[in-house]
């Protein structure tokens, strides 16, 4: 009987691509200034000069990002961490007091970052792994998804007191496990929440919180979106765009904001070579630039959107040599000589080759000098390139053998 070699070929190959890690590992170990971590980040938020971490090492870690140093270290999940957001009891100051995280343990806890207490809880937030959270903070509400297939809705307008999270509603229409959640708070008993699973079909939902002494939630379907063949991988939405990467290979851009005049054409979308794990639309952030930076692979790719019909490919970049897991904005905050702060931007990325890195965005927008032609052979050069010649070590052993006879 013929033996199954395809697990060899599958062996072979892995084998061939850990060589190709491992010798792009060497060759870009300092690029980045890399601040290595004891595991894998999943997810990541920028605060300051601090990275807050997600770790599949079932832990969540503040990192100084000027030292590397760990500032902070939550433990208590029992499996990997998959997200995290900031309960900001003051949209002014942006206040970090109450940290939440969520796990594949099932569990959604919250932490009290003067102290690292945990504070509350959930036994068991969804029926597996949750894998977003997403925070309206003007409404005290909590938004998780998960593996489960089900969003469900949080009361944080206690956080502090200790008491487990009150469960304010859910949706459970999605087919398949809910990736991403993004939305827009539109008055103080109302909101747009997005919420898109691994189908690649995107839910757009009108929330209006119910009156009474224990109020819920109630979602309305206002609009399904299946631009994409599959898994959306990220998702961010902001002045009228929604913003999202697929496995599908693309990036792409929707204008919902129905009251614009005239209404804007759907923007093309951009192509990459594999899927696309992570993206920052420069537009969304307070920079408002018109540029957009993404990871697919483990490459960094800068495109110009200014004209959203034909995006421009500024700039590639060997970045990580293991997939992007996340792209953001730091804004670097130094002390000047005459005592004031200094506000740079920069962008953080993190990957599954266990780094997180650290680029000037300004180097980062500037298109890379081209390479350098290597000089052409003179001719007699060149004819002799195309000739066999045999080493030093080739000659000896032939004329060895030539007198043995």
């Amino acid at each position: 009987m013929a033996s199954d070699t395809s697990n060899f070929l599958v062996a072979e190959a892995q084998l061939v691509l850990d060589e190709a890690r491992r010798q792009k590992s060497e060759r870009i170990k300092t690029l980045g200034s890399p601040i290595q971590l004891p595991g894998k980040a999943l997810y990541i938020q920028v605060r300051g000069n601090y990275a807050w971490v997600a770790e599949n090492t079932t832990v969540t870690r503040k990192l100084d990002l000027e030292s590397g140093k760990t500032v902070q270290l939550y433990k208590g999940h029992t499996g990997p961490v998959t997200t995290l957001a900031f309960c900001d009891r003051s949209l002014v100051s942006r206040d970090e007091k109450i940290l939440i995280t969520g796990s594949w343990d099932r569990t959604i806890k919250l932490w009290d970052t003067d102290t690292k207490e945990l504070l509350s809880s959930t036994s068991d937030a969804h029926g597996d792994f949750v894998k977003c959270l997403f925070v309206f903070p003007s409404l005290e509400l909590l938004v998780s998804s998960g593996s489960d297939k089900i969003v469900r809705f949080w009361d944080l307008s206690t956080p502090q007191q200790r008491d487990s999270l009150r469960s304010m509603g859910s949706i459970s229409s999605h087919t398949r496990p809910v990736e991403c959640l993004a939305g827009e708070v539109l008055s103080p008993t109302s909101a747009i929440l997005y919420t898109a699973d691994t189908m690649g079909v995107i839910k757009s939902w009108l929330l209006t919180k119910e009156d009474g002494p224990s109020p819920r939630w109630r979602s309305t379907l206002q609009d399904e979106l299946k631009h994409h063949r599959t898994r959306i991988n990220e998702m961010l939405y902001g002045n009228g765009q929604l913003w999202t990467a697929s496995a599908d290979e693309t990036v792409q851009v929707l204008y919902r904001d129905s009251t614009a005049t005239p209404p804007r054409k759907p923007a093309a979308p951009i192509c990459h070579p594999v899927a696309v794990r992570s993206t920052l639309p420069l537009a969304l952030t307070e920079l408002a630039e018109p540029y957009l930076i993404t990871g697919a692979g483990d490459m960094l790719r800068v495109y110009d959107v200014s004209t959203a019909e034909e995006p421009e490919l500024v700039r590639e970049l060997d970045a990580h040599w293991h997939d992007v897991t996340a792209i953001r904005l730091w804004k670097r905050e130094t002390a000047g000589d005459d005592g004031r702060t200094r506000v740079e931007p920069w962008v953080v990325s993190t990957s599954l080759d266990g780094t997180i890195r650290k680029w000037r965005l300004s180097e980062l927008l500037t298109p890379a000098p081209p390479a350098e032609p290597k000089a052409a052979l003179p001719p007699s050069k060149a004819a002799q390139a195309n000739v066999f010649e045999m080493t030093e070590d080739e000659e000896r052993e032939l004329a060895e053998l030539m007198d043995s006879d």
